[in-house]
């Protein structure tokens, strides 16, 4: 966060200085003051510094700082500097970031991205004391299309704009202070350009000034609201389910011996056309309440071979005299990779190539991806499964990173059979779960098959759809799960992904690479059948 060092009782000229300010939770901020004019000899005759904000420059890997100055009789003018590592101090001497062409003040820039453009709402201080707005493709290039006319919707002086995007939409918010009124306005716009009033929308019992908007989390609201109050009428979301903030699918899950906690093992989704690029993983002891551990794999620094659509991983936990080792399995660019590490959270470090690269014999269409390893309990070996429109499985070399390619078999269980294969064992049973049908239909759920081999031949029991859409409750595309057992116990359950909630089901084949992780228990019948699984909140 970044704000003007400045009180109001001292005069609107009274300021040379601005604040950077950091924080982990939204609570406990630190904060480091920047005077202009002691640090740098170039700003003698430095008048004042105002309203200074922040954007992630991606040319530079930094954030810019910018903000207006006044020097002298001369005109308010926006310059820039880019911050250190820390945010806690300006790296070099402003520079002018922009000026409009006729010379006359601009203040209180606010900059945002959109499609590879920024876009800067400005205001013309002394000039029409209104809302204007300016193009570039390079922030730092000085090189602005300034565009025609107001943007504000009101005939009142207006100030502070802000503009955000709404989540799940391509409409953006632009709203301002109309600071003689002591009140915002609100319009909403697609293109950035004409901009429609929406007050009526909008509902606040305060009366903010100057400010801007961020979206928070349903955890970064717990701790707000736990710290200051739950303001009157706020309905404040109440679901267990997602149990991870923001877009996952494709989940796999583990027990750690080692550390005792449950990890979960997503493929970071909210990418276009399935483009993510990096692995993360979470980390838990209640199955509840998750840490985020960081990136473990990221295709682009970590993997030669392939760097884009990082998919669908799985991850097996072995011990050999005494020490642990970690293999994740995870699809690349239609392939099927496998990285290795001594801890659950990472770093893992990959083979170096591919391990699955081909299709097996007799199989023509489909993709390589989505794996599952599986350590058979009654012989000790390890296998591998994967496949997207088959099913085939080939046992695993003692070193768990390559396979013994004689041993490959394609067990399709039946038409149905889409992607996503999970195998577990139950009292004798091998469980075969799959996914039906395509991530982007509402109706992706999940179905399986039982044997009593780690290899088949496989038994499919009558009405063996276990997940399926809840329409009343808004869940859709409820599929590509894992399984986990709580150890020392009977007691288990399903790890899946669905459509996010609730706009998922409006945004047509989006919806796709918009998903959410969540958690259900899994019961069985005294035949050892799966009972049918009702997805919850």
């Amino acid at each position: 966060m970044v704000v003007t060092d400045m009180t109001s009782s001292k005069g609107w000229d009274s300021n040379r200085a601005l604040v950077l300010l950091k924080s982990t939770d939204l609570i406990n901020w630190s904060s480091s003051i920047i005077n202009i004019q002691e640090r740098y000899s170039a700003q003698e005759n430095l008048k004042r510094v105002w309203a200074p904000q922040t954007i992630y420059d991606p040319n530079t890997q930094k954030y810019m700082v910018y903000w207006s100055m006044k020097h002298g009789t001369g005109p308010d003018i926006i310059y820039y500097a880019y911050a250190n590592a820390d945010f806690t101090d300006l790296e070099d001497e402003p520079k002018v970031l922009f000026i409009p062409k006729n010379g006359k003040s601009c203040i209180d820039g606010d900059i945002i991205n959109k499609n590879g453009l920024y876009y800067l709402f400005y205001k013309t201080e002394g000039d029409g004391d209104g809302i204007r707005l300016a193009l570039t493709d390079s922030l730092a290039s000085g090189i602005w299309v300034e565009q025609p006319g107001y943007k504000q919707q009101t005939p009142e002086a207006v100030e502070g704009s802000s503009l955000f995007k709404l989540i799940n939409s391509d409409t953006y918010i632009l709203m301002y202070d109309v600071y003689m009124k002591g009140k915002y306005q609100f319009t909403e716009s697609k293109d950035l350009d004409v901009f429609n009033v929406i007050d009526k929308d909008i509902s606040m019992d305060f009366h903010p000034r100057h400010g801007s908007i961020i979206p928070i989390t349903r955890r970064e609201l717990n701790v707000l609201t736990a710290e200051w109050g739950i303001p009157p009428n706020l309905n404040t979301p109440t679901d267990n389910n997602p149990v991870l903030e923001g877009y996952y699918a494709d989940p796999d899950i583990l027990y750690s011996n080692k550390t005792n906690r449950y990890y979960l093992y997503p493929t970071s989704d909210g990418f276009d056309g399935w483009s993510g690029s990096y692995f993360k993983t979470f980390s838990s002891n209640t199955l509840k309440d998750w840490i985020d551990e960081g990136v473990i794999l990221d295709l682009k620094k970590d993997v030669s071979w392939a760097d884009r659509n990082a998919w669908a991983p799985c991850i097996i936990e072995k011990k050999t005299k005494g020490k642990y080792a970690y293999y994740y399995y995870f699809t690349a660019a239609q392939k099927i990779g496998v990285a290795v590490a001594d801890d659950p959270a990472g770093p893992f470090v990959d083979s170096g190539k591919p391990l699955i690269d081909f299709k097996p014999d007799g199989v023509k269409g489909g993709q390589e991806i989505d794996p599952d390893v599986f350590e058979d309990p009654k012989t000790g070996k390890s296998y591998l499964y994967w496949g997207n429109g088959y099913l085939a499985v080939a046992e695993l070399n003692k070193d768990m990173i390559s396979i013994d390619k004689k041993t490959i078999k394609v067990m399709t269980p039946d038409h149905t059979f889409r992607e996503g294969i999970y195998v577990f064992y139950r009292k004798g049973l091998y469980y075969f779960l799959w996914s039906e049908d395509d991530t982007r239909s509402e109706n992706y759920s999940v179905r399986y098959a039982t044997s009593t081999s780690a290899t088949g031949p496989l038994t499919i029991p009558t009405n063996n759809r276990i997940l399926t859409k809840s329409p009343g409750k808004g869940i859709y595309g409820t599929g590509h799960n894992s399984v986990i057992q709580v150890p020392g116990t009977d007691e288990w359950h399903i790890v899946y992904h669905r459509f996010n909630r609730p706009n998922g089901i409006k945004m047509g084949g989006a919806a796709g690479f918009h998903r959410e992780v969540c958690i259900d228990k899994m019961e069985f019948n005294s035949d050892g059948t799966i009972k049918s699984i009702e997805p919850t909140l």
